[in-house]
């Protein structure tokens, strides 16, 4: 029995492996339509095709929040792969909870199915905050450029392709390239802006595309409100560290209650107490 569990242990983390390996963009499948998104060839394989779970998503709207959340990752695979991924892991955690106590534990086992099915989505979750950190943390930077690059005679388009190819390269930078590529595949420059937007979700990137959308409709210049938009990016950036400055006091009482407390009444206190268990007060 545990070398049956062993062998499908091992079966299930080269399936895995196998798919997060293959699950890359590869070339276009075909040229969107106006208001499509860019269509990329499917992988060799997928973890979507190990259970048929892609009903059971999208009757209760799983597969287009997860789609969202995988999106702006930029974690290229399927909502049902995802999913399966999470039920792989639950299996394997219960087995090897299983193999490692020998018996059956009920309350091991739930543990165990939590955390496979948790696990994927606190990754995710993470990776998602830190390319929207590092995305607000870069636009101030890249709008600057942008408008220094209108300024001196491109348009928009080209403005960008300056950028992507002349800066290292950030969250910031692909989403961007995500954006040319749209717009050179046939998608309007505004519909690929605005999907950027609601595909991130950032105060500041809506402001950005807000921006260019207004300035094209009015007809005023780009640079300038380019100039404003870095202004008020730096501004939010500063607040935004403000706040965070101020939360270092109320995190920090954690670990001084439960680690540096501690410590610090048994240096004082423990040489007192062995006195005392030895007798040494009665001198007093």
């Amino acid at each position: 029995m545990e070398i049956l569990i062993f062998v499908f242990i091992l079966g299930s983390a080269g399936l895995i492996i196998w798919a997060l390996i293959s699950s890359h963009p590869s070339t276009l499948l075909h040229m969107p339509q106006e208001g499509q998104a860019v269509q990329f060839k499917k992988p060799p394989f997928d973890l979507a095709r190990i259970l048929p779970t892609g009903a059971f998503l999208q009757s209760t709207g799983m597969a287009a929040s997860l789609k969202k959340s995988l999106d702006a990752a930029r974690i290229q695979m399927s909502p049902g792969g995802f999913f399966n991924l999470k039920v792989l892991l639950c299996i394997i955690f219960a087995c090897c909870a299983q193999a490692a106590v020998g018996k059956f534990e009920p309350p091991l086992l739930i543990i165990a199915v939590a955390l496979g099915y948790v696990g994927p989505d606190f990754y995710l979750k993470r990776k998602v905050t830190q390319r929207k950190y590092m995305i607000a943390r870069r636009l101030p930077e890249t709008v600057d450029l942008l408008g220094l690059c209108i300024e001196a005679g491109l348009d928009f388009v080209n403005a960008v392709k300056w950028v992507i190819e002349r800066t290292p390269s950030t969250p910031m930078t692909e989403e961007l390239s995500f954006v040319v590529d749209e717009i050179k595949w046939g998608k309007p420059r505004i519909q690929a802006l605005k999907d950027m937007s609601h595909r991130l979700e950032i105060p500041e990137m809506t402001s950005f595309v807000q921006t260019i959308i207004q300035a094209e409709r009015m007809g005023t210049p780009v640079a300038e409100a380019f100039t404003v938009l870095s202004e008020d990016a730096r501004e939010q950036r500063f607040h935004r560290g403000e706040r965070t400055a101020l939360q270092a006091p109320i995190k920090i009482l954690l670990p001084l209650i439960f680690f540096i407390m501690p410590v610090i009444g048994i240096i004082v206190g423990g040489p007192i107490l062995l006195t005392f268990m030895q007798g040494g007060i009665r001198g007093f």
